[in-house]
């Protein structure tokens, strides 16, 4: 391709400049130039975007790339190709690898693995405390410096409250974001799937809906006394989206997340001991994903994420309760997202800003915007084309997805990081 590029004729949705029109967006050397009606200089490359919509490339803040430690799981260039067919371009790492991104070394690896092998941006997330094992905090200026985007142990959550306000006060002095896996250990301990008649029907042990909701509770009032930014993960409890709407309309510095399984699905997936139905949190009850739904509605819940997480065929084929948790995401959080649309739960506009200026914003990430000078990151989707989920043509390293067989519609047609195409699907 020339340095210029036009993409024409598409439908063009941008919230971060609340456009949603049909318009030419012109590239040059992996900037956008121009969008609306360009001139167009001679030579230019034209991809044509006829009934297709043309958006800022996916923010997905939470991924887990499993490098370094885990590459039999995923690897940096296995993850960053599933979510390029995915339409991400951005995707920021969780530090649950082996070792734990908690030191700048870390951090700087996965930076320069992201460099050399990687498709598309990765931003590490560090983690709040050394080894994730929730006794000592990290040194968070050193690993912002080092390219660490926000902080979190995710996969555990910092339970001890001392610490947490630490954490958020130690933060504060970098404007660093907090992001919570907000489970109360005490009250989950032994649940391998949400407490509820389904549990009790497949005699598995359940994991209660307080557990998280008690834990959103105690991390806003201390949100309260230290002002530290403070962000849901994988929010899953109605009683944990109430209590996020109360902080919020308090004007206090606390946001959420919520992942497309679980507002798509619920425990009744996990019938027939399905081991890619377990995660954590865990598939909720109907009433729990009513409330989700409505969470993003109302915009108390401004962010759609993963929390892909893959995992080898062993960690799965085994008991339920021993299997491990998680699910792969990046290729069906698209489809399954414009289900919100279809459905009259949201906006063209509010859907596609919860995956890409929302989540950049929260991680300072100058991303997720068709904005003229911007980096040229961008999907091209199709989003009335159907096809069926199908594990086996997933593109990342593992394949553990909970929607397999489920028909989808909206495909990626082609991504572009920076102006250079990194998936298309017409190749």
């Amino acid at each position: 391709m020339s340095d210029f590029v036009l993409i024409r004729g598409g439908r063009v949705i941008d919230p971060a400049n609340h456009l949603d029109a049909t318009a030419d967006v012109l590239l040059e050397g992996g900037i956008i130039r121009a969008v609306g009606r360009p001139d167009v200089p001679s030579g230019t490359t034209v991809l044509e975007a006829d009934g297709l919509v043309v958006a800022p490339g996916l923010v997905d803040m939470h991924v887990h790339l499993r490098e370094p430690g885990f590459e039999y799981k995923e690897t940096i260039a296995g993850g960053t190709r599933a979510a390029a067919a995915g339409g991400v371009t951005t995707v920021a790492c969780m530090p649950n690898t082996r070792p734990v991104n908690d030191d700048p070394s870390i951090t700087g690896y996965i930076l320069q693995k992201a460099r050399s092998e990687g498709l598309v941006n990765v931003a590490p997330i560090g983690a709040v405390t050394k080894g994730l094992e929730g006794r000592e905090l990290t040194e968070m200026g050193l690993l912002m410096r080092a390219g660490c985007v926000a902080f979190s142990d995710d996969g555990r959550p910092v339970a001890d409250s001392g610490l947490m306000r630490r954490a958020l006060d130690y933060s504060r002095a970098f404007g660093a974001l907090i992001i919570q896996h907000a489970e109360e250990p005490s009250l989950s301990t032994g649940g391998c799937m949400h407490e509820g008649v389904i549990s009790s029907r497949l005699g598995l042990p359940g994991l209660p809906s307080v557990a998280e909701s008690v834990m959103v509770d105690r991390d806003i009032r201390l949100v309260e006394l230290t002002g530290g930014r403070y962000h849901v993960a994988h929010i899953s409890v109605a009683g944990a989206v109430e209590a996020v709407a109360r902080a919020r309309s308090r004007g206090l510095p606390v946001s959420c997340e919520v992942a497309p399984h679980h507002f798509s699905l619920t425990d009744e997936a996990v019938m027939g001991y399905d081991t890619d139905a377990k995660m954590s949190p865990p598939l909720r009850s109907a009433e729990d994903r009513n409330a989700l739904l409505e969470g993003l509605a109302r915009g108390v819940i401004t962010v759609i994420a993963t929390d892909h997480a893959p995992h080898d065929p062993d960690s799965k084929r085994v008991e339920f309760c021993h299997a491990s948790n998680g699910v792969v995401g990046l290729e069906t959080m698209l489809p399954v997202s414009l289900e919100l649309v279809r459905d009259g739960v949201m906006s063209w506009m509010e859907c596609m800003r919860a995956m890409t200026v929302a989540p950049a914003r929260l991680l300072g990430l100058d991303r997720g915007t068709l904005t003229p000078g911007a980096v040229a990151d961008l999907v091209l989707f199709d989003p009335d084309a159907a096809w069926v989920v199908d594990a086996a043509r997933l593109h990342g390293t593992s394949r553990n997805t909970c929607f397999h067989g489920r028909r989808v519609r909206g495909r990626v047609k082609k991504t572009i990081v920076s102006g250079r195409i990194v998936f298309d699907d017409d190749l």
